[in-house]
């Protein structure tokens, strides 16, 4: 008898139904357990750590929502990680290079600022080596977040949002309320929007979707929150096709990488209302606007139409990234990211109006 696991049942069903993408010439079975040497390639295997789930998500072919003359679009399934959410791809990249080089020592604390999945996902690090954190973040984002982050041993702070959205000096009272907390209490603060080790993570990233497409990929799309999901795998990408179409996504109502002024939104992950350290303009090709309602529609079509229930950002990036196919044609191919699970926004806008 095989034991099917969570990720394994994942990828049967997927292939059954004709829509998972792992690039032609590698099987299935044959490709996760290359990725995971720990795992026995007869997946009768354990996992010694829960830390090893991370990343080596699916590549998804979508196939309902997008019009015939596009482009196909591959999303990344981050929901897959065990937090919901790519960020735990982010968060043991920073803590692994910091526990390295001696600024996290054993037993030390951990302090952050987040808009929320930053949050758990350090929170689920944390949990797991034995760190104590502490957290700031913000009724302006999803009590789910919230209660996920004390439930894996954070301890939170709680900054009051002016309009219940993300802006500028939401973003800067959070980071202020971080350095003080570390100033006072001592520890590692990670410091995520100037943090450059979480680029590694999405270098890694990016070869995982290079293998994954066989190297067919035109153009990849992802917003913008610290800037290091989308530089750290446009990075990669472009480093085997520098002709890729690398395209950034922000709130509509707060483009200040376009140049425009800053304002309130509610598209949770993206939109700092500043230009973030981690931005690289020379390496993006194209900036795409998209506004918080647009986006909260659009993450509802791909639940209803795909089967894929997705965070506010997804629906930003598949707005970019439908237009991006229509521009390139039939013969081309879209990557865009699932960021995180639906599960984080029941409470939100995003969900909590469906059953009205």
């Amino acid at each position: 008898m095989v034991k099917i696991t969570r990720r394994n049942w994942l990828t049967k069903a997927s292939a059954f139904a004709g829509t998972l993408t792992v690039g032609s010439g590698i099987g299935i079975k044959s490709a996760i357990s290359q990725q995971r040497p720990n795992q026995l390639s007869d997946n009768m295997g354990t996992t010694s750590s829960i830390l090893e789930l991370i990343g080596n998500t699916p590549l998804l072919q979508l196939r309902n929502i997008v019009p015939k003359d596009h482009a196909r679009i591959l999303i990344k399934i981050e929901a897959e990680n065990p937090t919901g959410s790519m960020k735990d791809r982010m968060a043991l990249a920073m803590i692994g290079a910091a526990e390295k080089d001696g600024r996290l020592k054993k037993g030390g604390r951990v302090v952050e600022y987040t808009g929320g999945s930053t949050g758990v996902a350090l929170s689920f690090i944390c949990s797991v080596k034995g760190y104590p954190i502490d957290i700031v973040t913000s009724d302006a984002f999803s009590s789910e977040k919230r209660n996920h982050m004390v439930a894996l041993g954070a301890n939170l702070t709680i900054v009051k949002s002016k309009f219940g959205g993300m802006d500028e000096a939401l973003t800067r009272n959070l980071i202020e309320t971080a350095r003080l907390i570390q100033e006072e209490k001592g520890g590692y603060w990670t410091n995520q929007l100037n943090n450059e080790d979480q680029l590694d993570s999405y270098h890694s990233m990016g070869e995982e979707i290079w293998q994954q497409s066989n190297g067919n990929v035109d153009a990849f799309i992802q917003g913008v929150g610290t800037g290091g999901s989308l530089r750290g795998n446009s990075e990669t990408l472009l480093k085997y096709n520098p002709n890729i179409h690398t395209v950034a996504v922000e709130p509509g109502e707060s483009a200040v990488l376009s140049g425009e002024e800053e304002s309130s939104h509610k598209i949770e992950g993206i939109g700092a209302g500043f230009v973030v350290p981690l931005w690289k303009p020379e390496i993006i090709r194209e900036i795409e606007k998209v506004s918080t309602n647009d986006a909260m529609i659009m993450a509802r079509r791909l639940a209803k139409e795909e089967g894929l229930f997705a965070g506010t950002s997804t629906g930003a990036n598949l707005i970019a990234a439908l237009k991006k196919a229509k521009e390139l044609g039939p013969n081309a191919t879209v990557v865009t990211i699932m960021v995180d699970s639906g599960m984080k926004y029941l409470s939100t806008p995003q969900y909590k109006s469906v059953e009205n």
